[in-house]
């Protein structure tokens, strides 16, 4: 189907879910697309099953909050941020709810994250201005970026450059195996005081 206006204006409601008793704040799709996971700011993570259009399963991280939940390359693995007690990143087992990892670096509230789409690397951003490279196999930042305003980060469909956008007016292109050299392109955009770039 090709989703042209006229079909884009076609499409209508089919199912409303209020399994969240406050805002939510990200969904993720899986990577076979059967299921999502929504974020809330009631602390909940709730996995629907996409073929049956219902939800599967309710978690909760009542301590630490969630924010910016992202699968990973297993069906049944996401990180997401914390929004609570710290701004650690927390690598969660949805099969038994138990956490594999934490991923502590970040001091201010993590605003962009992303998953490489060919491996276990993923990037975060975060209010302090840092941009940092993470390992799902280790709990050590594999790469820090420091920068001159709040990120948004996010990788190629190759996995082999990211970019950061950088207070809604600029973006920086990395190559992943020569981030430290600094962007090999930069583009600095009219800044619109009406919007700002997201996740």
């Amino acid at each position: 189907m090709k989703l042209t206006d006229n079909v884009l204006r076609s499409f209508r409601v089919a199912k409303v879910f209020r399994e969240n008793t406050d805002k939510i704040n990200c969904f993720d799709f899986s990577s076979n697309g059967e299921t999502i996971i929504s974020s809330s700011d009631d602390d909940s993570l709730v996995l629907y099953d996409c073929q049956e259009g219902k939800p599967k399963r309710t978690l909760y991280s009542k301590k630490y909050g969630v924010d910016l939940i992202r699968y990973t390359h297993a069906a049944n693995t996401v990180v997401y941020s914390s929004n609570k007690i710290d701004d650690t990143i927390r690598y969660l087992s949805l099969h038994d709810n138990k956490y594999i990892r934490y991923f502590s670096g970040h001091n201010k509230r993590v605003t962009s994250l992303s998953m490489s789409p060919v491996d276990d690397t993923f990037i975060s951003g975060s209010l302090d201005k840092t941009i940092r490279l993470w390992d799902l196999r280790s709990p050590n930042c594999q790469g820090l970026m420091h920068l001159q305003g709040k990120p948004v980060c996010s990788f190629d469909p190759r996995g082999l450059i990211f970019a950061a956008g950088i207070n809604s007016e600029m973006v920086k292109l990395y190559d992943l195996r020569s981030f430290d050299r600094g962007p090999f392109a930069t583009f600095k955009l009219q800044y619109d005081r009406t919007c700002e770039w997201t996740d």
